[in-house]
């Protein structure tokens, strides 16, 4: 594969052209060379470590956390358990949210359930439950 311009690499990673200039900034991925011509010349390494972004934040780390993972590829020394710790601390940070957000659901079924829907918006017990 030859190099891709900006929005070549926006396109094949599935992202806008604004996310790679922010990936730029935060130092997510480097600096491309320029053509002759000035263009950007992006590699398909840059291509394959945007696609690991992606990844990465579908399955919930922060971009700081998947600095670190990169960093931790770049660095090919490191072993795969401080990867594998950082994927353990991820899935109890998750099972953490799932179970805030199971509350948030419950007490927002016992609110909606009290309410008939049949009252004025002033005497509506969801709106009293929610104004605490």
């Amino acid at each position: 594969m030859e190099a891709l311009r900006r929005g070549e690499l926006a396109r094949a990673a599935g992202v806008n052209v604004e996310t790679i200039r922010y990936y730029e900034r935060r130092g997510l991925i480097p600096e491309p060379e320029r053509s002759r011509s000035g263009y950007r010349q992006y590699t398909p390494d840059t291509l394959a470590r945007m696609r690991f972004i992606g990844q990465a934040k579908q399955m919930g780390f922060t971009l700081e956390e998947i600095r670190e993972l990169l960093d931790l590829c770049v660095n090919r020394g490191s072993s795969c358990l401080v990867v594998k710790e950082k994927a353990e601390r991820k899935i109890t940070e998750i099972d953490g949210k799932i179970a805030y957000l199971k509350d948030m659901k419950q007490s927002l079924e016992t609110i909606a359930s009290q309410c008939s829907g049949k009252t004025a918006i002033a005497d509506c017990s969801i709106v009293r439950a929610l104004e605490g």
